[in-house]
């Protein structure tokens, strides 16, 4: 394995090749399954009442509030609002896209970029959907709870493009597309939805796409605002790491330096002719001349003899 596949295979990750885009994807379908069959249990239990009684009393404290008070008293709904979907649909296409571009951001910068983008544009798209619902009148008076994890997406996306504008995707149409075009088209799409539903939404996947623009702009300029979550998550995955060093302990001095013999033993091939040229040396210079291998050579000699 090179020294560029070992830096990008990191423990915090599902999967043989280390890949974090694939266990961010595992963790979205692993929570989605898991809210589903808890909204299958209500639905069993209670009946007609079922349904209201899980968003009641599951959904709705994961999500998040529009109102400042509400969101106070919820904090906890700034992470868990864009880890959770509520329909099959929701979950599918943000999926697609997320794999789609994540894929090609993965391989143009490494395994460890894709979770910290993803959290900032999540973060980003909260405060967005939080100001904007708080200033704006029209959206004042006709406010919901948000969750999906389409801010982060978007934010991938952006992030993607802005690294390689021109990557081509679907080579077999007349070359290929341009990413930007793509991505031109993604936005272009969330700008138009604003007026019919779901304005919130679609500004905080506007400020999830600013947060993208900005991640990877920085990471151009050698910041990387990444690096502390990553470092976090080396040292929570070294906590319970048998191969980890113990602290105050050397390796190389553990492992290799505390055996009872030495690694290896120099041994000196004595010939007649080298014999012979030792000789002519302390003939011609005295014995003071010689050097540590000869003095031993001509030591080993003589007790043959």
């Amino acid at each position: 394995m090179s020294y560029y596949q070992q830096q990008n295979r990191k423990r915090l990750s599902i999967g043989h090749d280390g890949n974090a885009l694939t266990m961010l994807i595992a963790i979205l379908l692993v929570i989605f399954v898991g809210l589903a069959f808890v909204k299958v249990v209500y639905y069993f239990s209670f009946a007609e009442t079922g349904k209201a009684l899980y968003y009641s009393q599951v959904l709705n404290p994961l999500m998040l509030p529009p109102g400042f008070e509400a969101f106070l008293n919820k904090p906890w709904t700034l992470i868990t609002h864009f880890l959770i979907h509520d329909s099959v649909w929701h979950i599918i296409v943000n999926l697609l896209w997320l794999w789609g571009f994540g894929y090609i951001l993965q391989d143009l910068t490494g395994n460890r970029q894709i979770i910290p983008i993803f959290l900032y544009g999540g973060l980003a798209g909260a405060f967005v959907f939080l100001i904007t619902h708080n200033t704006i009148p029209v959206l004042i008076a006709a406010s919901g709870p948000a969750l999906g994890a389409s801010a982060g997406v978007m934010a991938i996306a952006i992030a993607t493009t802005v690294m390689a504008p021109g990557y081509r995707i679907f080579p077999f149409i007349n070359g290929g597309i341009p990413l930007w075009v793509l991505t031109a088209i993604f936005l272009i799409i969330d700008i138009a939805m604003i007026p019919n539903d779901n304005a919130g939404g679609h500004l905080a996947h506007l400020g999830g796409a600013a947060m993208g623009f900005l991640y990877i702009s920085m990471l151009k300029r050698g910041k990387d605002w990444g690096v502390w979550m990553n470092n976090f998550f080396d040292w929570a995955n070294n906590l319970f790491n048998p191969e980890k060093p113990k602290k105050g302990k050397v390796i190389k001095s553990e492992l290799f330096y505390k055996a009872g013999v030495k690694p290896f033993t120099k041994e000196t091939i004595v010939t007649q002719k080298k014999i012979d040229e030792i000789l002519e040396k302390i003939h011609q210079k005295g014995y003071a001349s010689l050097s540590e291998e000869e003095r031993e050579a001509l030591k080993k000699a003589s007790k043959d003899l």
